[in-house]
């Protein structure tokens, strides 16, 4: 029997925010202002997460001519109007706001001329909005974020989990924590904010750092919370291929917006015959689904991929506006000033997650989000930009609306719930498949049968291996195996979110494309709304109905 028990202590505060990405870090920075905060990260403030590796930009309406009205109809447009038209006001609305806070903190982003912001074209957009610091736009917001807490009162723990949600009746009153150590503990707050990031790491090939593995979305899903359209998973056009080393490593989208053009094995600048307008600037979906059908019809390059190509431009441009991409690529031996990039779409992006209001609220009393983790606002295909800009936004929301919440008394045994969890941990000790060989087999399930192009018999021959992994139990050699084994059972909950997202919506949007059915139907005439799911049960809206 190992002893998981003695390990625990409780710990109160008035807000407490699980996730230290760029979201957290600005939901912590706002709750603080309102009372006691504590920032649990499971790994160390601003290290983990995807901001700190975002490279592309931050999009802001702050130039002459642009205006939030075009921001707002791009941003529907691109998102295959599934968006939530309530969160991509108050988004576009707010996010110039934000980026001054950054730039008052100290932000360093890329000026022109009279100390005006630059700003470069991304794609599905009318107007050059998308804020940057060369290829680094992420860092140096964590950077900017994780120097502001230092100067607070926010308590950070760091490199511990939160494993389950605390419930109080129906109200979420802290969280479950899990120690790198295999400690249990316990977090109780009068609010709490989820700002635990995205989740494509269930998939063979993404972007997203180790622990991008969903496990918000589980939380909040197990404690009852209502998810949204999870089966939207961008693939982003452009994950390096080769050499094998760099295989799913981000090529940003800044690359096509200095003036990297697409070309398959024969030298075509293919996007001419999918979007001759917008060419390597359209939208993620349709940038992928291109390289994606070039390459199953024979036009890919011999490792599987597309050539990105910059050897065109000045290698001083090169240098100074791509300056990670061209070291990155150096380390593998591809010098990208006269050498193209071989590149193929990797999973990088959740789209669907946590059903919220304006105010990051919610459907749980008590529980708010805020990143990745919610659903809503980028609909069926995220415009690139527009994530940093809902770290921001959304994270500051949450903050303050959370840090409101009024005192509330707790009247949970807390000794039972940790009994409950300390079982659980003892399951896994005594647990029979060790949890790598789940997620292995796991992921490939995921990129084989849930990918960009799906079908009905594909996504139910993937529900069927993903039934059979949730019937192993992972295996804990020892305690600090424990948060392992907890992240691979997220993992096959968001992977079966995700499929049976997709087999409820049967139609192709966005990011979503289900090749074997035939609709007659615009995305905005769809007759579809939202795919609805939480643990009382899954539904697609009809038109005119709303979730």
């Amino acid at each position: 029997m190992v002893n998981i028990m003695p390990g625990y202590h409780v710990t109160d505060c008035h807000v407490l925010v699980i996730g230290s990405g760029g979201a957290g870090c600005r939901a912590a920075l706002e709750a603080s202002q309102y009372g006691e905060t504590m920032l649990l990260s499971r790994t160390l403030t601003g290290k983990g997460g995807c901001t700190v590796m975002a490279e592309g930009g931050y999009n802001a309406v702050l130039a002459e001519g642009d205006s939030t009205g075009l921001h707002f109809e791009d941003t529907m447009r691109g998102g295959a109007y599934l968006n939530n038209p309530d969160l991509v006001e108050t988004l576009v609305s707010e996010s110039p706001d934000r980026f001054r806070d950054l730039a008052a903190w100290g932000s360093v982003f890329d000026m022109e001329g009279d100390c005006v912001p630059a700003q470069r074209p991304f794609g599905g957009q009318r107007f050059n909005r998308t804020c940057y610091a060369g290829d680094r736009s992420g860092h140096e917001m964590i950077a900017t974020l994780t120097e502001q807490i230092r100067n607070t009162k926010i308590r950070q723990v760091q490199e511990t989990s939160a494993i389950d949600l605390l419930m109080d009746g129906h109200r979420v009153a802290g969280a479950i924590t899990l120690d790198r150590d295999g400690n249990l503990g316990v977090v109780t707050a009068d609010a709490t904010i989820l700002a635990t990031g995205g989740g494509t790491r269930c998939y063979d090939i993404s972007t997203n750092c180790a622990a991008g593995t969903g496990d918000g979305f589980a939380l909040g899903y197990r404690a009852g919370a209502t998810l949204i359209d999870m089966e939207m998973v961008q693939f982003h056009p452009t994950g390096a291929v080769y050499p094998p080393d760099s295989r799913g490593r981000l090529i940003t989208e800044a690359v096509r917006g200095e003036g990297g053009v697409l070309k398959n094995n024969l030298g075509e600048r293919f996007m001419e015959r999918y979007d001759p307008e917008r060419m390597e600037l359209s939208t993620r979906d349709v940038v992928s689904r291109s390289i994606t059908t070039e390459i199953l019809e024979g036009r890919g390059t011999e490792h599987g991929g597309v050539y990105l190509d910059v050897t065109h431009l000045p290698a001083e441009e090169i240098e100074r506006r791509l300056p990670i991409m061209l070291e990155q690529f150096l380390q593998f031996g591809v010098d990208i000033r006269v050498q193209p990039m071989e590149v193929a779409p990797t999973a990088h992006h959740l789209m669907g997650g946590l059903k919220i209001t304006p105010d990051a609220a919610t459907t749980l009393p008590g529980l708010f989000a805020c990143g990745e983790v919610t659903g809503g606002i980028h609909g069926a295909n995220r415009l690139g930009g527009n994530a940093l800009a809902d770290t921001q936004v959304f994270g500051k929301r949450a903050g303050e609306f959370a840090g409101k919440t009024p005192a509330a008394t707790l009247t949970v045994d807390v000794d039972e719930i940790l009994s409950t969890e300390a079982a659980r941990c003892e399951a896994y000790c005594n647990g029979t498949t060790a949890p790598h060989v789940i997620a292995r087999e796991l992921k490939q399930t995921m990129w084989d049968n849930a990918g960009i192009f799906r079908t009905a018999e594909e996504l139910n021959e993937a529900e069927v291996t993903i039934s059979r992994l949730q019937n192993l139990v992972p295996k804990a050699v020892h305690r600090r195996m424990l948060n392992e084994c907890c992240t691979v059972t997220n993992m096959l909950t968001v992977a079966r979110l995700i499929i049976h997202g997709a087999l409820l919506r049967k139609e192709s949007r966005g990011a979503h494309v289900r090749s074997d059915i035939v609709q007659n139907w615009t995305p905005e005439d769809s007759p579809f709304g939202h795919t609805v799911q939480s643990i009382f049960g899954t539904s697609i809206e009809e038109k005119g109905e709303k979730a």
